[in-house]
């Protein structure tokens, strides 16, 4: 499956919470290059959802994190890893898959999963210091995740929105290779959001500037609020637009209020609220992430419906915030084709998969190959209808069009 760990003396822990190690030393290995930070991967993100009650055993995510310390006891790499008894919170979708083994006589869960709960944002999964042996580190990483994979009798192990390099490197090793796609915005070197609308084709931009004029009707107005600036009275207005809408899409949503409360506490520089107000009350609200070169758009929300409102707090608001901010890029979060006439274009996502059991995993195999290839199409037919201007082609009668 993997290459031999590292011929050294290293020691590879199991812990059940963030708290059996400290933060500085997770972080260290999470977050070695400021230019890619990702705050998802941070000890305080992943022990606030721990902490909050939101990823805990009782919801069917039991932390096996992996620690891995050097001959002189420092921290060299982490893995975040849960024992899983469903497939919820992921936005990788293996339902079927498990139902398939259940059929036959098998046991799906418990499984392993490397990822982010709740979190479709890509990243980093292996987490390692920076340094000669990063490698090998990383080697021992992962065949120590095989190992507990064996030693808990789960029938696999998914790695889930990890970057293509690594999902590459995963596939030489033996990991079944899945893809899906998101939507991104991409920074152009933008000055401000009109320069970004001169690149849309005109009957697009006009499109645009109509529904971002309409999202405002009716006396709205829009705050970003971030850092120090957060407030119980901003996270009460949030959390009670983020349950409006959890429980009308799937029931129970994921995240306590306890869990927004935290990450204020631990993190409110990274944290980004949008909200709109209508006669002095927030009335909608969007939760956004500040990476190093990323804004990530997470949790949305409303206790009044305006046309177009959805798509200025969600869209156009975090496109000027990216643009003020210097940011490459805005992860709008799963699915989504709407995302595309806001000038939001198709991005694969990537996810690695170690299935124990052989004729699954034949199974699943022959699915991801056929998979692979409508993605691999659907981006390619959705990337011919973003809204940017193309260059005209012969026969063209107007240039200006998508």
């Amino acid at each position: 499956m993997s290459e031999a760990p590292l011929d050294m003396a290293v020691q590879l822990k199991v812990i059940s919470s963030l708290n059996a190690v400290a933060a500085e030393d997770w972080d260290a290995c999470a977050n070695p290059d400021s230019k890619v930070y990702n705050p998802f991967l941070r000890h305080a993100f992943l022990l606030a959802l721990e902490e909050s009650g939101s990823a805990v055993s009782e919801t069917g995510w039991l932390g096996q994190h992996l620690v891995l310390e050097d001959a002189d006891g420092v921290v060299q790499a982490v893995m975040p890893l849960y024992l899983k008894n469903h497939s919820q919170g992921e936005y990788i979708f293996d339902y079927g898959w498990a139902d398939a083994f259940h059929r036959a006589g098998g046991n799906y869960y418990p499984k392993l999963l490397c990822a982010v709960p709740f979190t479709p944002a890509g990243g980093r999964r292996l987490l390692v210091r920076d340094g000669p042996n990063a490698l090998g580190y990383k080697t021992s990483l992962l065949a120590g995740s095989l190992t507990l994979l064996d030693k808990l009798q789960s029938s696999s192990l998914h790695i889930n929105f990890l970057p293509e390099e690594s999902w590459q490197a995963l596939g030489q090793k033996g990991f079944l290779q899945r893809t899906d796609q998101q939507f991104h915005w991409l920074n152009d070197d933008y000055s401000h959001f009109e320069a970004f609308l001169e690149a849309l084709a005109s009957r697009k931009r006009k499109n645009l500037r109509k529904e971002r004029a309409k999202a405002l009707e009716n006396g709205i107005e829009v705050e970003w609020v971030t850092g120090d600036a957060l407030t119980d009275a901003h996270w009460d207005a949030f959390f009670h637009f983020y349950m409006d809408t959890g429980q009308r899409k799937w029931g129970t949503p994921y995240l306590t209020r306890r869990f927004f409360s935290m990450i204020s506490e631990t993190m409110a520089e990274d944290v980004l609220l949008i909200l709109a107000k209508r006669d002095g009350r927030y009335i909608a609200g969007a939760l956004n992430f500040i990476g190093g070169d990323t804004l990530f758009g997470r949790n949305w929300g409303c206790i009044e419906d305006h046309p177009f409102l959805h798509f200025e707090l969600c869209y156009y608001q975090a496109i000027d915030f990216a643009i003020e901010r210097g940011l490459q890029r805005v992860e709008a979060g799963a699915q989504g084709t709407h995302k595309l006439a806001r000038g939001y274009v198709p991005h694969r996502t990537y996810s690695a998969h170690y299935i124990a059991h052989e004729g699954l995993r034949d199974a699943v195999a022959h699915y991801l190959e056929s998979e692979r290839q409508y993605v691999d199409n659907d981006i390619a037919v959705l990337s011919e209808h973003t809204p940017f201007r193309r260059a005209p082609k012969e026969g063209d009668e107007d240039h200006d069009q998508t």
